[in-house]
């Protein structure tokens, strides 16, 4: 079985404009744990949890992480492969371990030791429930997290991206893995109703477009924002939803 994408997580120099902006966006739950953190539950009722945070060093990011047996063995295979470390096996009393990376293209990406992290409560808050990087090199970027992860990627739908299961079982996100044309990132979508509803409403609350709406196919629409911290966050729609 491959690993699992557990939890997801945004930050920048000041996590305060990033609670009110995700909050008055998508509706979620946020708890605020400490000064410099707050835990995200969608309230989506499937998909993952997340968290926002202030950066130590005024860096933004926006990553997801994936869950291990061995933080130490995991990470270093990542190094090995390219990469660099970014967070040291780090333990953090009452949560349990963590460490990141950046992979070849410099995107952050985190590890969770097994832990009991429980999902989404039930609600109608935008589920969470794709993840993405973007790298310089699609097939570069393809082999690297699927060696490493041991994920099942088909590349055979769209030039330049290939969609990913992580076989890891009931409760698994989806993702992509490609090419960007001229960005690199690493980021997570939310399920959203209407894709053109959020993104003129983030434009309300302060964020920018990056890019759409992209139509997949007949049904699926999908968009970027920049938060005000700087990170770029997806949302898609069914658009059959709407009809």
């Amino acid at each position: 079985m491959g690993n699992q994408v557990a939890y997801f997580e945004v930050g920048a120099r000041e996590n305060e404009p990033l609670i009110a902006f995700y909050r008055d966006l998508f509706g979620w739950k946020i708890q605020t744990i400490g000064e410099a953190y707050s835990l995200v539950d969608t309230a989506g009722g499937d998909g993952i949890n997340g968290g926002i945070g202030r950066s130590g060093d005024g860096t933004p990011w926006v990553s997801f992480y994936v869950k291990v047996d061995d933080l130490q063995e995991t990470l270093d295979r990542a190094v090995a492969a390219g990469g660099s470390e970014l967070v040291p096996v780090t333990e953090i009393e009452g949560f349990g371990s963590f460490a990141m990376f950046r992979d070849p293209d410099g995107n952050p990406v985190g590890l969770v030791g097994p832990s009991s992290m429980g999902g989404p409560s039930a609600g109608d808050g935008p589920p969470v429930n794709w993840f993405e990087v973007l790298g310089s090199d699609a097939q570069r970027t393809q082999r690297y997290y699927a060696d490493l992860f041991g994920w099942k990627v088909d590349d055979s739908g769209f030039p330049g991206y290939a969609l990913v299961d992580t076989d890891s079982g009931e409760g698994s996100i989806g993702g992509g893995l490609g090419a960007g044309e001229g960005s690199t990132w690493a980021t997570v979508y939310a399920h959203v109703p209407d894709v053109d509803a959020v993104l003129a409403r983030a434009e309300e609350l302060g964020g920018e477009r990056v890019y759409g709406p992209n139509a997949v196919d007949d049904h699926m629409r999908t968009a970027a924002i920049r938060d005000p911290g700087g990170n770029v966050f997806g949302v898609y729609e069914h658009s059959h939803e709407n009809e």
